[in-house]
């Protein structure tokens, strides 16, 4: 178990749960508002007649205001254990990277974490908890719903608070690639992709990458902090087989396709998350250069 109370938090963690996204109706109700107050009659008259339009082309405009966004949920008490966990483990990352990039010469630009629950709005568009983490190079935060955790124990069969801690970690390694250069890089080649196997692929090589900076953040923790106990990097490892593209698809009852891959593989995760954590030297991270995944 990561030993990870009574440690230093970070700051730079948002705290949105219960806090209500909007999203789809809610979006257009909004819209609406603002263009009643902003035009009055004229913009009622300018509605009658988008809603006319609607109705002409099968649409009823009705059943749109009519939906309702989800409710917000009751928010988590701010200092929860889920909560400190989060922080501790964002300092850790917080701490290890301000080194690596010190022994080039630079400064880390320190990533917010934002907790959400249900659906979160961020630079990068509307995204409801279905998604997963996800990391936004637009804003430069990571956003996670904390019942992720919650399902990444359950249904994907990965517990612990390692596991919960390589999520946060493999989040932290895109926002490395995104101030590093490697992101745009990797959007300029995707976007001369021949083909959308292709595009697959380098986001494999980027996913990889961020999985292998994963490691890196556990070796060095692991050895100058201590905050890693007997036991973690298998948690670890077995969180990374149970986000591989092969294996998801098998759970799913679906046929295994390589060309859609957009992750890699259990085994790649794998591999990855252990060569930088046995080496903990960002060159040992280049899965652009290799031939081999």
């Amino acid at each position: 178990m990561v030993k990870w109370r009574g440690r230093r938090q970070s700051k730079n963690v948002e705290d949105r749960r219960g806090a209500a996204a909007a999203g789809g109706a809610g979006i257009l109700i909004m819209l609406i508002r603002f263009i009643v107050g902003r035009f009055g009659i004229r913009g009622i008259v300018l509605l009658g007649i988008v809603g006319a339009g609607l109705y002409f082309a099968g649409v009823n405009p009705m059943a749109l205001l009519q939906q309702q966004t989800a409710p917000p949920q009751a928010a988590a008490p701010a200092d929860d254990d889920t909560s400190q966990f989060i922080r501790v483990i964002l300092a850790e990352t917080e701490e290890v990277w301000s080194q690596q990039f010190q022994l080039v010469g630079q400064d880390y630009p320190e990533p917010t974490l934002v907790l959400f629950s249900g659906g979160v709005n961020s630079a990068c568009g509307y995204a409801s908890s279905a998604v997963g983490p996800f990391y936004c190079p637009g804003d430069q935060k990571l956003y996670l719903d904390t019942g992720f955790f919650a399902e990444l124990a359950q249904r994907f069969g990965a517990p612990g608070d390692f596991a919960a801690a390589y999520v946060i970690a493999h989040e932290v390694g895109h926002h490395i690639q995104t101030v590093t250069g490697t992101s745009a890089q990797v959007r300029a080649a995707q976007q001369g992709a021949r083909s959308e196997a292709e595009s697959n692929e380098i986001q494999v090589r980027m996913e990889l990458q961020a999985d292998c900076y994963s490691g890196i953040w556990a070796h060095h923790a692991d050895r100058t902090s201590g905050i890693l106990d007997e036991g973690d990097i298998e948690e670890g490892l077995r969180a990374a087989e149970a986000i591989g593209d092969d294996t998801l698809q098998r759970n799913a009852g679906r046929r295994v396709t390589p060309e859609s891959f957009t992750h890699g593989t259990s085994a790649q995760r794998q591999e990855w998350f252990v060569r930088g954590y046995r080496t903990g030297e960002v060159g040992s991270c280049d899965t652009f250069s290799t031939q081999q995944l």
